[in-house]
């Protein structure tokens, strides 16, 4: 049986180009986004669980259930939100019966969430890892016994296991995570905020972990951007700002912003006057740098510079998220023709 979990790939027929199902999407419109996206050419689907939006696993099954081809990715479930076992039969049955488009991904979620529901580990090294083995083994029809750091089972076997291999995701950020990722996993999903330079960083990082463990490096590297397309440049960079500041606000110091060399400075913005001070004082070169955001020949270019950079797929998000439609449609229109790294051979666009 073939890979389950490594769809053609971007260059075989699918755009480099993927959407992200955005958050605050009322569950009513995510399969209205999903089919308009593979209608209109976009090579993948991403689904995000942000506590306490919408549900990942019952979000990519929407997607699923409403598209035709398009591989749909989870980015990320939380390793330890749902027992691996769980977690892997969730995942068993979306992939049983949608073969060969389910991309799922682990990793361990929003601290600040976690700690909300009590569940931050002891180790988030160990607790992705447990996990993503578990769910493997699991998935690959083992029986698996544990007594883990973070996790413990009894001989779980699923009824309904994968008949092929499927590629696992990580959403790692620092080098320990990356690395890990090399090492266990088969990609890592790039978060927004995810610079081209922190782009090659991460591959560069992904690639030791997999040489120390013996591995060939075949790792996908979507990213996720933050994305306004707009025939006024001034227009779009307005949209994004608000939400790019947002998530400095939530998270000044990561390990993104550390790479980038901005976090010292964004601490004392944030000191100041929060997240509408970040707004008013970042520099354009930040909005430049860290999300997709302008005319379409401009957007076209910045989507370029993160597949140079090493991306295998960059998947916009869409902003504002309520006119998602307007925007995927310019997109569609105006930016695929101007991309470098043109939709591939069989991909309809309206």
């Amino acid at each position: 049986m073939g890979d389950l979990g490594h769809p053609a790939g971007s260059g075989a027929g699918r755009s480099p180009v993927g959407a992200l199902v955005m958050d605050p999407l009322p569950p009513a419109q995510i399969a209205p986004f999903a089919q308009l996206a593979e209608r209109l050419g976009f090579g993948e689907l991403w689904v995000p669980e942000d506590y306490f939006f919408n549900a990942g696993i019952a979000t990519a099954a929407i997607c699923l259930g409403a598209t035709r081809q398009i591989p749909v990715g989870i980015g990320i479930a939380s390793a330890v939100v749902r027992h691996p076992a769980v977690l892997a039969m969730e995942l068993a049955t979306l992939a049983g019966a949608y073969p060969g488009r389910l991309m799922p991904g682990i990793g361990l979620g929003t601290p600040m969430c976690l700690r909300q529901m009590g569940l931050e580990p002891r180790s988030s090294l160990t607790a992705v890892r447990e996990c993503l083995t578990v769910v493997r083994r699991l998935l690959a029809g083992e029986e698996v016994s544990l007594q883990g750091q973070s996790f413990q089972l009894d001989r779980v076997r699923l009824v309904h296991p994968l008949p092929g291999p499927i590629r696992l995701y990580t959403g790692a950020m620092g080098p320990k995570m990356l690395q890990l990722c090399g090492e266990i996993a088969d990609g890592n999903i790039m978060g927004v905020t995810a610079t081209p330079d922190i782009v090659r960083w991460s591959r560069g990082q992904i690639e030791e972990g997999a040489r120390r463990a013996g591995r060939t490096f075949d790792h996908d590297c979507p990213v996720f951007v933050l994305y306004a397309v707009a025939p006024d440049r001034n227009v779009a960079r307005a949209g994004i700002r608000g939400m790019l500041a947002f998530l400095f606000s939530v998270f000044p110091r990561n390990a993104y912003t550390e790479h980038y060399g901005c976090a010292d400075e964004l601490e004392r913005i944030l000191a100041r006057g929060g997240a509408e001070a970040i707004a008013r004082e970042m520099p354009e070169a930040w909005l430049d740098d860290f999300a997709v955001a302008g005319e379409p020949d401009e957007c076209a270019e910045r989507i370029d510079r993160y597949l140079q950079a090493g991306a295998t797929s960059v998947v916009i998000a869409p902003m504002p998220a309520e006119q998602y439609a307007a925007t995927l449609e310019l997109t569609a229109r105006e930016v695929f023709p101007r991309l470098r790294h043109p939709v591939g051979e069989g991909v309809t666009q309206s």
